[in-house]
């Protein structure tokens, strides 16, 4: 179901999202974030494809100032900014992540993370050229999903999430190898390393999973 996100989990719901997951699931989170900014340079120019309410862009501009958001949905760049990131409102930009109004060749880290790659719902080869595109030559694209080794945790995080209202009824029948399936349509998918290794072979460039 294509922007499920923007219509139906975007701004005060996306917020309530995360601060609902459980420890474990923080735990994966705040590696995430914290693989970006240790891939982050001062001087950089860094692009978060997805960006949401700001949940990782907050953390970069204490390593760089040069860091644009964009995100489908202008409910989260508008709750991104009226939360806490006024003074960068404008390097928040509703923007679709497979048609980036970027120069190639502009930023030095494109990230998508937190499973993005299957959240968009978009073509992921696309997502990738296209995150290529604006990169630097020598810089960085890094793309996260979740692993299999948490996929209870992962599962416990969708019931709660169903629970207060966030998403469709889990359906047990169809969800399982890493897949979530809800009744009102939602399904959530992954990218196991086989996945970005078949995925990737099509581009020049070195890849590390």
């Amino acid at each position: 179901m294509k922007n499920y996100y923007s219509k139906n989990l975007s701004a005060e719901r996306l917020h309530l999202c995360y601060k609902i997951s459980s420890d474990r699931i923080k735990q994966y989170q705040e590696e995430e974030i914290r693989t970006v900014l240790d891939r982050t340079n001062p001087n950089d120019f860094v692009l978060d494809l997805g960006c949401g309410y700001g949940r990782v862009f907050k953390h970069l501009l204490k390593k760089t100032q040069n860091v644009y958001g964009v995100d489908i949905s202008f409910d989260n760049l508008y709750y991104a900014r009226n939360e806490y990131l006024e003074s960068a409102s404008h390097n928040l930009i509703q923007m679709n992540a497979v048609k980036l109004g970027f120069l190639s060749d502009t930023f030095d880290l494109v990230f998508c993370i937190q499973n993005g790659i299957s959240a968009f719902k978009e073509e992921p080869k696309a997502l990738i050229t296209e995150s290529i595109r604006v990169t630097k030559p020598g810089g960085r694209v890094l793309f996260s999903s979740y692993s299999s080794k948490i996929w209870a945790a992962r599962l416990e995080w969708f019931q709660a999430q169903a629970e207060y209202g966030l998403l469709g009824e889990i359906d047990y029948n169809l969800t399982g190898n890493g897949v979530i399936i809800c009744k009102d349509g939602f399904k959530a998918t992954t990218f196991n390393a086989s996945d970005f290794e078949q995925l990737t072979q099509i581009f020049d460039k070195e890849v590390k999973i």
